[in-house]
């Protein structure tokens, strides 16, 4: 992996972005916007925001491409205005046409993320197209992430040589943190993957089901329970969502039945 740009690099490189004379290929997107948008983000990644949108899987990639590599940021996303598409580590995303024709009326989210995310959506889906005002149950189902494809973006995307999955019914919930700390430590990434309404809303779903990513940021305690009281420790943890850093502190039998597992890159 190569070493992390640096954030004045990433500066020089937009402001070339904004004064290319190259026209964008997405017919409904304004540069100018795109271009306020990414300096915010350059700014401050915690701004990476999905909106409306079921993204939470690409978006937990943007906002460690922003933080870790915002040069690379930069160029992919000039590369996808102007041409449509980018390379990565072993291939090359192209959006359809069909994909870039649709980006108008409401986006639900900022024109800069929805680009990247649509891009990133669309690169894995085999059945459903990525369709901004479609109906909701055809936006989930076209949205969802799976734990492979955020291996296959941790390598492509983040540049990472290592990714790894760890399922929580093999590896145990507090164990799968305690990985995560280390593997942040040592420069990498993690995202979990949860059940949102528990750990971040504090309700009690009818059905608990994995369904929202995560990026773990850091700070992450455990305070391991009573010997023979499996469930009475607590845990806590910092993470990025939904445009926002959030820290999680559970119980340690909520957590477990809402934290489903993390992918890690290293």
């Amino acid at each position: 992996m190569n070493a992390p740009d640096t954030h004045k690099q990433a500066i020089q490189a937009l402001n070339q972005f904004r004064d290319s004379a190259t026209p964008g290929i997405w017919p409904h997107l304004d540069k100018r916007q795109i271009i306020s948008e990414m300096r915010a983000r350059l700014h401050n990644p915690f701004n990476v925001n999905q909106g409306q949108q079921p993204f939470c899987g690409p978006a937990s990639i943007l906002f460690e491409l922003i933080r870790k590599f915002p040069l690379r940021y930069v160029q992919l996303c000039q590369d996808l205005y102007e041409t449509g598409g980018f390379q990565t580590q072993t291939r090359r995303i192209q959006t359809s046409a069909k994909l870039r024709d649709a980006s108008q009326g409401n986006l639900r989210m900022g024109p800069a993320d929805w680009m990247v995310l649509a891009a990133l959506r669309e690169s894995e889906n085999l059945i459903f197209p990525v369709e901004p005002n479609a109906p909701e149950i055809v936006r989930n189902l076209a949205g969802m992430t799976k734990s492979w494809e955020m291996k296959g973006w941790i390598k492509e995307i983040l540049g990472y040589k290592n990714a790894d999955y760890l399922h929580t019914y093999v590896f145990r919930d507090l164990r799968a943190l305690q990985k995560s700390q280390e593997i942040i430590d040592q420069g990498g990434v993690a995202f979990g993957l949860i059940t949102a309404s528990t750990l971040l809303s504090h309700k009690t779903p009818k059905i608990t089901a994995p369904e929202h990513w995560i990026t773990l940021v850091g700070n992450i305690d455990i305070q391991k329970g009573t010997f023979g009281k499996h469930d009475s420790g607590q845990v806590s943890f910092d993470v990025f969502t939904w445009a926002k850093r959030v820290t999680i502190a559970a119980d340690e039998g909520p957590f477990e039945d809402s934290f489903w597992g993390v992918v890690l890159g290293w």
